[in-house]
């Protein structure tokens, strides 16, 4: 089958299998797979991952064959794939934090090989491929009238950024928020201030051609950041006391303490941007005084059984953007050329097909 693999360079493969599925598993056929900047961080070395390795986190597809255990699955579901691979049976996932489950994390899957050698599965999806193997719990059922392009970026971008929203910074209305960096997290990180009544929610990124983006997902302000603009300045302008909550979605050291400067009393500042690996920042420590709040997230602190369901009924409902999210698809072979898009700021996402 094909695939997309990172061997040391990145190569559209034909010679790539994934083995046979287990008790607890199913087959999807990938339909739709979204271009992250997490896998474009494989192949620049910012996620350190052994090659080879079928990338791909972010997809859609349909179940084609199931384990013998499997009982929430059925072959012809629609489904969207989630990363987490938790056990649930831990501690964690019992109370309902799958995302802190460690039973499973950090365990390297290799379901596939590529040209007869073994290879890894990233993120524990591999979803840039015609067929991946995922365990039943990270194959999630939605409707069948969601179009599956759309429906792929819930598994990544939408869980990420409006779930550190709603699960993780959980702002009460009203209250005024700062969004860093404008690609697929960020995007979503302002429409989930948006569906919960925040305001004013401003937005920045280095790209001028955002701003009609940042509009459309929710932001109210946008702020062109630049050497000839002074970011702080600008935020101050419209919240003279600082922001109850600012986003960090770039992984930059400077822009994680620049959110932590422009927090008002009280504020919180939420990590999203992955910086490389290793990667140190700081902060005056006596402003943390103030009541401030420095917030890790991992994956949205997403509970996909829950949150993807919802986050289909508010899309079908009008109330979350997942179509406008799609601004180009590709096909495999045109992988460079959509990385070529990614990092010339033109797209909001995206997406690759498979079918």
């Amino acid at each position: 089958m094909k695939a997309i693999v990172w061997t040391g360079q990145l190569e559209v493969r034909d010679d790539v299998e994934v083995r046979g599925i287990r008790a607890d598993e199913v087959l999807v056929k990938i339909h739709a797979a979204g271009l992250c900047h997490s896998d474009v961080s494989v192949v620049n070395g910012t996620i350190p991952f052994p090659p080879p390795v079928v990338l791909g986190h972010e997809g859609a597809g349909v179940v084609e064959e199931i384990g013998a255990s499997v009982t929430k699955v059925k072959v012809g579901d629609h489904v969207v794939l989630t990363t987490l691979g938790n056990c649930g049976r831990c501690d964690a996932c019992d109370r309902g934090a799958p995302t802190h489950c460690r039973d499973t994390a950090g365990k390297l899957k290799a379901p596939f090989t590529v040209g007869g050698e073994k290879a890894f599965q990233f993120a524990n999806a591999g979803v840039f491929s015609e067929y991946t193997v995922v365990t039943e719990t990270q194959a999630i059922v939605i409707d069948r009238d969601v179009p599956l392009a759309s429906a792929s970026l819930i598994g990544c971008a939408v869980l990420t950024g409006t779930g550190a929203v709603l699960n993780r910074a959980k702002p009460r209305p009203g209250s005024s928020a700062l969004v860093i960096g404008l690609g697929g997290i960020g995007l979503n990180v302002l429409q989930g201030l948006a569906l919960s009544q925040c305001g004013p929610i401003i937005a920045v990124d280095t790209n001028p051609a955002k701003e009609a983006a940042a509009k459309l997902f929710g932001a109210t302000h946008f702020i062109c950041a630049g050497p000839d603009v002074d970011t702080n300045a600008a935020v101050k302008e419209i919240c003279p006391l600082g922001v109850d909550y600012a986003f960090e979605c770039v992984g930059h050291p400077a822009l994680i303490r620049q959110c932590v400067d422009l927090l008002d009393w009280g504020g919180s500042c939420i990590l999203l941007g992955v910086p490389k690996f290793g990667t140190e920042a700081s902060f005056v420590v006596q402003s943390l005084y103030n009541d401030k709040s420095i917030l890790g997230c991992r994956y949205g602190a997403a509970r996909p059984h829950h949150d993807i369901p919802l986050f289909v009924d508010l899309y079908k409902a009008g109330k979350l953007k997942l179509d406008e999210l799609v601004s180009a698809t590709f096909q495999p072979e045109q992988v460079q050329e959509a990385l070529d898009a990614m990092h010339d700021g033109s797209l909001n996402r995206a997406v690759l097909n498979f079918v």
